[in-house]
């Protein structure tokens, strides 16, 4: 068929106006390689008029937008496309209706006889830039896959990179807000309700249902707090700079949720999250929702569930700072302590824990059935090997040799737990608990050197009224005054330089913390700052302190052996005929006679004993002072340990 049955220009508008709806002409045929959907061509009869050619060919890439977004839309809108694909196709779809009631308008004026091809390709020309932005959208989506929130940020690029066209960005703009309806109903739930209504994976959030809130008790690194909810890759530009907050304020509702304390952001009419804009009204929603979230949480946990007095309850227990109940414990339970690791009946402490409990001030305590006994395997210097956070600081140190003592008991390796629920476990987690007993166990076995060594400074005075001046009970007595003073300073650095003042620290930030997380931020932060400046992060220094406390103990076993060996003392089944004072005055005479006589083995251990003592009491007092520059509150330290050195030096 030629062109001589009617006009040519005629029959070039009739093939093009089919063409821009998808269906071949006589004269111009579409052209798809096979297997590549965007790779679209239109042929166009060469005795065709050249003019007429150019004009048909710019309105070609019109034609090929519109069989590109098609296809696009019948591809996404399947099932397993995704809830923002089928929102992007169908907004894409009502754009395909006005498209082809455009056509179906410049046809009716076509048939009117109303049409040239130069009118054409004029009323085109909107409609053109529009469906070409469009195009190139749906292509780099279609290359690539792309699905959810990575549909919403192509489309927001895709728009600021036209800025220079106002209409095609505006387009572009709406299609953005249309993809993120079905994206933004998703956020409302979490936001509003704590629920992920997600059944395509498309938020940004994962949910990870395998973790669940009781492993948070036995779990070190507490995964359930940080990783039951977590962010993942791919999060829609527009809510970049607040999905630490969405997540939080999903997280504290389902807290809330786990406790069956069921609580929803109260709806309003201005709170529906529909869409995003420039007006950022979004944004104002999502923090509401998160300050309401955050507040109701935090007075769930400080009011019905009491954390400031679990808390203190902890320190009374675990920090010492409630002692007596701590004395009798130690005296009833001496000689159960007193065994191998391996020897020791958990189940005896226990009920001697709950009897010296009961018997105490701690009865007034209402959370003290919390309380439990653990026996543990290794030395402290063992398990600050083991404990994670130190790792690095242990591998840094180049000391790693944190050596086993050769012989252990109980009362180097007894530590008492705290039993604890949700939600409160959110805040005193496994890992938390762990800190507080590598202190309470640190604490309590100074507790031990203090008692054994003010049971030698019994024994020497007991033998006070004897004239010892000069002998070796003289130099043992003020040996062991020293001790007592080392170990009372060290007692005292502890309780009242490290773990009082930071303990009224974080109770303060406690009563003004706006949230859950800040709540767990200050109570970690005073944990690890009590470990390091008790030195538990130390490990040279630890080691010092260490074996200064073995020298203790071991001097406070030899206390007996150095004065019976020093003095023979009178044996009770002997009668002393005292009616006269003479045989008393034989007596004590024979007694100052024996303290005179030089004990060569005795005074060979009260020196050697003193030697080892002063020499690792100065070594650690130069330590401090060379590492009090960089760890400022060691000069606390090393001004009570100088100062029982200088006491010592004044004897």
């Amino acid at each position: 068929m030629g062109l001589v049955s009617k006009p040519a220009e005629l029959i070039v508008i009739d093939n093009v106006l089919s063409a821009m709806v998808g269906v071949e002409g006589h004269y111009i045929l579409i052209k798809t390689v096979c297997g590549k959907s965007n790779d679209i061509t239109f042929l166009v009869d060469p005795s065709m008029d050249l003019a007429l050619q150019e004009l048909a060919k710019r309105i070609f890439p019109l034609c090929k937008s519109f069989l590109l977004i098609n296809q696009f839309v019948e591809s996404r809108s399947q099932f397993q496309s995704g809830l923002v694909n089928h929102a992007f196709s169908a907004a894409l779809r009502a754009l395909l209706l006005d498209y082809q009631a455009m056509v179906a308008q410049l046809e009716h004026q076509f048939r009117l006889g109303r049409l040239s091809l130069q009118g054409l390709w004029f009323y085109c020309q909107p409609m053109m830039r529009s469906m070409q932005g469009l195009s190139t959208v749906i292509q780099r989506a279609s290359v690539n896959n792309i699905s959810g929130s990575a549909v919403l940020n192509l489309l927001q690029s895709q728009a600021k990179a036209m800025a220079g066209d106002n209409a095609v960005r505006m387009m572009l703009e709406k299609m953005a807000q249309c993809a993120s309806s079905a994206y933004m109903s998703i956020l409302e739930r979490w936001v509003y309700e704590g629920v992920i209504d997600d059944p395509y994976g498309e938020f940004f959030i994962a949910e990870d249902k395998s973790l669940q809130k009781e492993s948070l008790t036995q779990d070190y690194e507490a995964k359930y707090w940080r990783q039951r909810y977590s962010l993942k890759d791919g999060i829609p530009s527009f809510l970049a700079n607040i999905a630490g907050t969405i997540l939080t304020t999903g997280k504290y509702l389902n807290v809330m949720r786990e406790c069956g304390h069921n609580v929803q952001v109260p709806p309003s009419e201005n709170s529906k999250l529909m869409s995003f804009g420039s007006n950022h009204h979004y944004l104002e929603c999502i923090k509401a929702a998160y300050n309401f979230a955050s507040g109701e949480l935090l007075n769930l946990i400080k009011d019905k569930y009491d954390l400031t007095g679990r808390l203190r309850s902890i320190k009374h227990y675990l920090l010492l700072d409630q002692g007596d109940f701590l004395v009798h414990f130690m005296d009833i339970a001496r000689d159960e302590l007193a065994k191998k690791p391996d020897e020791v009946s958990v189940e005896k402490l226990q009920s001697l824990l709950d009897l010296a409990l009961r018997t105490t001030a701690a009865a007034a305590d209402p959370f003290h059935e919390g309380l439990t006994c653990v026996v543990e395997r290794s030395s402290l210097l063992r398990r600050l090997g083991t404990f994670n956070d130190l790792e690095v600081t242990l591998r840094n140190s180049g000391d790693n040799d944190l050596e086993e003592p050769v012989s252990i008991t109980g009362l180097e390796t007894f530590s008492l737990s705290y039993k604890v629920h949700w939600p409160l476990s959110i805040v005193l987690s496994s890992k938390a608990l762990i800190k507080y007993q590598l202190l309470f166990r640190f604490l309590f076995h100074c507790k031990h050197v203090d008692r054994q060594l003010c049971g030698a400074w019994q024994v020497h005075q007991g033998v006070r009224a004897l004239n010892t001046h000069g002998t070796a009970i003289s130099r043992s007595s003020l040996l062991c005054r020293s001790m007592l003073k080392f170990i009372n300073s060290l007692l005292h650095y502890l309780t009242f330089e490290v773990i009082e003042p930071n303990w009224h620290l974080m109770y303060n930030k406690l009563q003004s913390a706006k949230s859950i997380d800040e709540v767990i931020q200050h109570h970690d932060f005073f944990l690890d700052k009590c470990l390091r400046e008790c030195l538990l992060l130390l490990p040279e220094l630890l080691k010092k302190v260490e074996r200064l406390k073995s020298m203790c103990l071991q001097y406070a076993a030899a206390t007996q052996w150095l004065i019976s060996s020093s003095i023979e003392l009178h044996n009770p089944v002997e009668p002393i005929d005292d009616s006269k004072g003479l045989n008393k005055a034989k007596w004590k005479s024979g007694q100052v006679l024996k303290s005179t006589t030089r004990n060569v083995a005795v005074t060979d251990s009260v020196l050697k004993f003193e030697k080892e003592f002063n020499t690792e009491l100065q070594s650690l007092g130069s330590i401090l002072s060379s590492n009090s520059q960089a760890e400022p509150y060691l000069s606390h330290l090393a001004q009570w340990l100088l100062g029982v050195k200088n006491v010592k030096n004044g004897l």
